[in-house]
């Protein structure tokens, strides 16, 4: 049975792609991965957003495990618009109900989920591991979700938490969801 875990970073100093984890952060990647060692998870492969925050989440865990951090480009997060946005909440809110909905230069739910779900589909193909993590973040991760479980969408965003953590199982073809952080 493949076993994914998908982290939602922890707390960063902000959006970019630069932004590392705050002193806050830091104690939550430690805690993170005391976390992942006390529900005996021991993953086979960490594949990473490149952003610094979703690295340095996981890496705890992957110094202590001898694990290399593997990045992948399409974990990282998804851009609403290549223009400053005002009223963003309200625009993320609409790209929830539209899942075509997109502005200038950025990206539509559809576009940004098929690209989470790549990833996903690649590794459970991959016949040499069945443990593995992929850490993102709120809105690409929400995506993800919504495909393993109907209706997941802006109002299960809202409440997630940084980190936050969810399991995903599959055996032959039949996937299960659940929220364990």
């Amino acid at each position: 049975m493949k076993e994914l875990i998908l982290i939602r970073h922890c707390q960063a100093e902000g959006q970019h792609k630069d932004s590392p984890l705050t002193n806050n952060g830091v104690n939550q990647a430690r805690r993170l991965a005391e976390f992942l060692s006390k529900k005996n998870i021991k993953l086979d492969r960490i594949l990473s957003s490149p952003y610094m925050g979703a690295v340095e989440t996981i890496k705890p865990y992957a110094d202590k495990n001898h694990l290399k951090v593997e990045i992948d480009p399409r974990l990282q997060e998804r851009i609403l618009s290549e223009e400053p946005i005002d009223d963003w909440f309200d625009v993320l809110e609409t790209s929830f109900l539209d899942m075509d909905y997109r502005l200038p230069g950025g990206e539509s739910s559809n576009e940004a989920g098929k690209r989470g779900l790549q990833v996903i589909d690649e590794v459970l193909k991959d016949p040499s591991c069945q443990k593995i993590a992929l850490i993102t973040h709120g809105n690409l991760l929400t995506l993800i979700l919504a495909h393993f479980s109907e209706g997941f969408g802006f109002s299960q965003w809202r409440m997630l938490k940084n980190p936050d953590v969810f399991l995903i199982q599959n055996q032959e073809n039949s996937y299960s969801l659940e929220h364990i952080w």
